[in-house]
């Protein structure tokens, strides 16, 4: 087996001799299954401190750029920095640049201030659209790793995408919704934050498609470009609610669901169903109010973790760990929460 340690190095780890460990690194027999095992472990433990030591004393600097409401702005800063001592003994410094709304070209120009300015990598939430593309391209070739969080750019230039499976999450929210409704008849109301946002037209692609195969009598009402605000979301939602008295439930892929909830009430409108995304402090308080039926939840620190992580291996920092895996969706109901406030630990948007 390959490996680069001596074998007094591999017997110190294990505890054994120089004699066992070499029997069993020539396949010589005359050795017990448990101590191969026991020399196969250490071999694996060096492999881990090894890693270590190529990160020790080493500092990241990474810049995190995001067009997001501020709860989660604040959520991914809180994440991040909850996060920084799992990272240890590597440092990262972090560089904030949050805009609740803005114009493609302001994100592009602190893109290209960045590529200009130097960094050790890039954490991107942003829409998709070809001008943002080729700016993660311009820090691609100035060898800045760029990872995206949430919502992908999966034609460009960034390394790997962090977040969950949102067409499954989507699709989650059509199958709960079926369920709590059952034969009642009714339309449902989407809500979506804007829709150059890759992630959230994945999430309302695959909650389509699933309505249209388990539910196709049901209408869809879209309701877009609100970025998530709660004013701009509340009269959105106010305005198709008058449209349409036949919304009974909702799925918000975009945030601003105390708005939403502002709306019907204002009618004197029951929401029968409503799910929602991740744990911010407003959702945690809908949700304990019995107000949210469910909120489709992420672990945000540990995918800040994850994307810091793939900064570092960019780097040749840490060894590779194969393709990224979605990260897991929990539906989560009043009868489930975790305990207390909501920390950084428990996601958002």
């Amino acid at each position: 087996m390959g490996h680069p340690y001596t074998i007094r190095e591999i017997a110190r780890q294990a505890g054994l001799s120089t004699a066992t460990v070499d029997r069993v690194l020539n396949g010589r027999g005359g050795v017990r299954e448990s101590t191969v095992r026991e020399v196969h472990e250490a071999i694996k433990d060096l492999d881990r401190q090894r890693g270590q030591i190529r990160i020790g004393g080493r500092t990241f600097m990474i810049d995190i750029v995001m067009q997001a409401p501020e709860r989660f702005s604040s959520a991914v800063r809180d994440a991040l920095e909850a996060e920084l001592p799992s990272l240890h003994p590597a440092v990262v410094r972090s560089r904030f640049h949050f805009r609740e709304t803005c114009p493609p070209a302001e994100l592009i120009g602190t893109l290209d201030k960045i590529a200009k300015r130097g960094s050790q990598g890039v954490l991107l939430k942003a829409p998709d659209v070809p001008e943002i593309g080729a700016a993660v391209g311009r820090l691609a070739s100035a060898g800045i790793p760029v990872v995206t969080l949430v919502t992908d750019l999966p034609h460009s230039a960034r390394m790997a995408y962090v977040g969950i499976d949102n067409r499954a999450a989507g699709a989650t929210a059509a199958y709960l919704i079926g369920q709590w409704l059952g034969d009642r008849p009714g339309h449902v109301l989407t809500t979506i934050s804007r829709g150059s946002f890759r992630g959230e037209e994945e999430r309302e692609m695959g909650f389509r498609s699933a309505m249209r195969l388990t539910q196709p009598n049901r209408s869809l009402v879209e309701v877009t470009d609100s970025d998530g605000l709660d004013a701009t979301q509340r009269e959105l939602a106010l305005a198709a609610l008058e449209r349409d008295q036949d919304i009974v439930a909702v799925y918000s892929m975009g945030g601003g669901n105390l708005a939403t909830l502002d709306a019907f009430d204002a009618l004197g409108r029951e929401c029968a169903v409503f799910i929602a995304h991740d744990l911010d402090h407003d959702n945690t308080r809908l949700l304990r109010e019995r107000r949210l039926s469910a909120v489709l939840h992420h672990d945000l620190r540990q995918d800040m973790r994850r994307a810091c992580q793939t900064v570092m291996r960019a780097h040749q920092a840490l060894p590779g760990d194969g393709p990224l895996l979605p990260s897991a969706i929990q539906v989560v109901t009043p009868c489930n929460m975790p305990p207390g406030d909501p920390g950084p630990d428990h996601g958002v948007v």
